[in-house]
C-alpha cells in the first residue's frame, strides 16, 4: 500500500512540476515575482536576442527583422509596437545601457513597496494605474 502511495505522490509531483513549467513557458515568466537583479538579467538577455549583429546597439531594423522571424504582425496598436515605441522614442537605435536603464526604471515604478521584488499583484496594480492614466 505504501508503495502505491509513493508512486501516486511522485506522479502528482511530476504533473504539478510539468504544469508549472508549461505555465512559465506560456507567459514567459512575466506573471512570476521578480527581483531587480532578475529584471536586469531578463533585459540583458532580451537585448542580446534583438542585437542581431552583436555590436552592442539595437536598431529599429534589427527589431523589425526579429519581429519578421517571429511572424509578428505589424498592427499599429499591438503590445510589441507600444514596447518598441517606449524603448526607442524618436531614436533609431538604443545601447545595452539605455535598454537596461529603461527596464530597471520600469521595474522601480512597479515595485510599489520598494522591497526589491515586483510581485504579480504589484505588476497588475501598476498596469491598472497606467491604463487609468491612458498609457
Amino acid at each position: 500500500m505504501t508503495k502505491y502511495l509513493i508512486v501516486a505522490a511522485t506522479a502528482a509531483l511530476a504533473i504539478s512540476t510539468q504544469a508549472q513549467a508549461q505555465d512559465k513557458g506560456r507567459h514567459g515568466g512575466w506573471d512570476q515575482d521578480q527581483t531587480r537583479a532578475q529584471a536586469q538579467q531578463r533585459a540583458d538577455e532580451f537585448f542580446q536576442r534583438l542585437d542581431l549583429n552583436h555590436d552592442g546597439t539595437v536598431t529599429r531594423s534589427e527589431v523589425d527583422q526579429v519581429r519578421a522571424q517571429m511572424g509578428s504582425s505589424d498592427a499599429g496598436g499591438s503590445r510589441a509596437d507600444r514596447m518598441i515605441a517606449r524603448v526607442f522614442g524618436d531614436a533609431q537605435s538604443v545601447t545595452l545601457a539605455q535598454f537596461e536603464a529603461q527596464a530597471l526604471a520600469r521595474f522601480d515604478s512597479q515595485d510599489l513597496n520598494h522591497d526589491g521584488t515586483v510581485t504579480a499583484a504589484e505588476r497588475e496594480q501598476a498596469r491598472e494605474a497606467r491604463k487609468a492614466q491612458g498609457n
